[in-house]
């Protein structure tokens, strides 16, 4: 890759950016010389630049999600949302406090909208299904389409995205919390999800600007402006789109980055215990060479994920398929579990919905359908056809969550370590089912979370960059005649957050997580039902047009 003057600013931002902000939640502190990495709170006690990010940022996240996260069927008492062990006794967190699962308002507002879309496109997650495939081999391409890059690179680069440690971290903390029972609604969740991630990326590609030099912007922030201005319906169309804008900035330092900082660091502790307490320096590193390849933009990345991707998800599943197969005697016992654990869960007193909320929850945080995210990089695909980027886009939470969550639960229950009797959470309970078979099996898990996080990170720099374009890359055209300006200020809060997220827990990182990315279904999802009757219309004009062979494969 060619050297930039970026890189070297961005480079030396992050040594700087972490650390001015950690003393400025702590003017007094005065760095040890002998000890960079410490800051000196008291005469006896010292703790690292990790930790006492992770003290400030852990308050901001509980008010965040005092207001995001509004549980209003627990406030009203019509649901207990504590959890039980089979003790009969609360389950508790690292920090010794009740574990809860919340009837979150946003969790059944996703499975409302994957019915809908799954029943008004009349199943287009299986009609669709043979289609895609031939799609993505390159079977209908056309030369002279507009876009960036080709069906299969903006498959990718989506799956890059999805395809992350919310697959490790997440699906073990649904299992360890709501039972083998969450696998189920997971698989549910990914399923209805196609039809959602569908109809996004449908009007993520009509509704595209693609400018003088061929470079693409699009996604929700443009089909909700432009698509409910169509319908007379401006004001409320600028306000989603500008919502939306926001949390898609607020989703990339979350899920698209702090979390992947975490668990990838937290795999690499496991390996290196004595590093457990200095994730800022293992951050500092991940940002320097995720900040080398998203300087390069969409086709850079697309580049990177369209080989990292295949491979990583290969070794994945590979993996853990070796692992079923050597617990093969206990699958009919698995199974049982998973049934009996989906519609009679015992062990809490949340009873079904509790766990349906569990799995939902991370099914959809995994796949992401209905959150929107996926159509700004399908919009940058090579088509003149949107719908058949929406059919390509439909294999994504196919390929997430039905598959590689999949696998991740499987391995949980095959190996016995769903019970929750190891005290361990997140990558870390995965990798021990992983290593009870093979001892060096974890070594692979630690390559693939280093992928799955590097991935997920530059996918998401991208879709967070869009957003912040979309807000104030007109106002930096007018200030400096270039959008250069907005685009290294993002780069620079992104890279800065992988730094927080490595020095953060994992609780509070995941909760951040889930309120951004979650959230940004509200104002996806608002549009996706008043635009679908456009999307139904397309998809039957784009199936008589296949008919009649008016598109032909090559």
């Amino acid at each position: 890759m060619r050297a930039q003057p970026g890189i070297f600013l961005i480079v030396w931002m992050l040594i700087l950016a972490p650390v001015v902000f950690a003393r400025a939640a702590t003017p007094c502190a005065v760095a040890q010389q002998d000890a960079p990495d410490t800051i000196p709170t008291g005469p006896q006690e010292e703790k690292t630049i990790s930790q006492h990010i992770d003290e400030v940022f852990t308050p901001f996240v509980d008010v965040l999600g005092k207001i995001l996260f509004w549980d209003p069927f627990s406030a009203s008492g019509l649901y207990d949302p504590a959890v039980y062990g089979e003790d009969d006794q609360p389950v508790l967190n690292e920090e010794g406090e009740p574990v809860q699962a919340p009837l979150k308002l946003i969790v059944i507002w996703l499975i409302v909208g994957g019915l809908f879309f799954t029943v008004f496109m009349r199943f287009i997650n299986i009609r669709g299904f043979g289609h895609s495939i031939a799609l993505i081999r390159g079977k209908y391409d056309k030369k002279g389409s507009g876009g960036e890059i080709s069906h299969f690179q903006a498959l990718t680069t989506a799956l890059s995205a999805t395809v992350g440690l919310g697959n490790i971290a997440g699906v073990a903390l649904a299992i360890s919390i709501g039972g083998p029972g969450a696998t189920l609604w997971m698989i549910l969740a990914g399923f209805l999800g196609m039809s959602s991630k569908f109809t996004e990326c449908v009007l993520g590609v009509k509704y595209r600007k693609i400018d003088k030099k061929g470079r693409v912007s699009g996604g929700a922030m443009y089909y909700l402006r432009d698509g409910l201005k169509k319908r007379k319906l401006a004001l409320p169309g600028y306000l989603l789109a500008a919502l939306f804008a926001v949390l898609v900035i607020g989703g990339s330092f979350g899920g698209g980055n702090m979390l992947q900082a975490n668990q990838a660091f937290g795999q690499f502790a496991t390996f290196f215990p004595k590093t457990s307490d200095h994730g800022f320096w293992y951050g500092l590193v991940m940002a320097t060479f995720v900040g080398m390849v998203i300087i390069g933009g969409i086709r850079s990345i697309a580049k990177v994920t369209s080989r990292i991707v295949p491979f990583m998800a290969l070794l994945y599943v590979a993996t853990a398929m070796v692992i079923i197969l050597m617990n093969i005697s206990y699958t009919g016992e698995a199974f049982m579990l998973i049934i009996r654990g989906a519609f009679t869960p015992d062990a809490m007193k949340g009873g079904f919905l509790g766990v349906l909320v569990f799995g939902f929850q991370r099914g959809a945080f995994s796949n992401e359908a209905g959150v929107g995210s996926a159509s700004i990089a399908h919009a940058a695909a090579r088509t003149n056809e949107p719908v058949s980027e929406g059919i390509v886009a439909l294999l994504e939470p196919f390929v997430d969550t039905i598959v590689v969550c999949t696998m991740t639960a499987l391995v949980i229950i095959f190996t016995g370590l769903h019970d929750g009797s190891t005290g361990l959470e997140g990558v870390q309970l995965t990798s021990a089912a992983f290593g009870s078979v093979f001892d060096w099996f974890p070594y692979l898990l630690l390559v693939a979370v280093s992928l799955f996080a590097f991935s997920t990170m530059i996918s998401w720099s991208y879709y967070g960059q869009k957003g912040f374009d979309y807000l104030f890359g007109g106002i930096s055209e007018k200030l400096f005649g270039t959008r250069k300006v907005t685009d290294t200020i993002y780069r620079l809060m992104f890279l800065s957050c992988i730094v927080i997220g490595a020095s953060s827990n994992l609780l509070t990182v995941m909760d951040f997580s889930d309120m951004m990315v979650l959230c940004m279904a509200f104002p996806n999802v608002i549009g996706l039902i008043i635009l679908a009757p456009e999307v139904k219309r397309d998809l039957k004009n784009y199936r008589e047009r296949l008919k009649s062979k008016e598109i032909k494969k090559n």
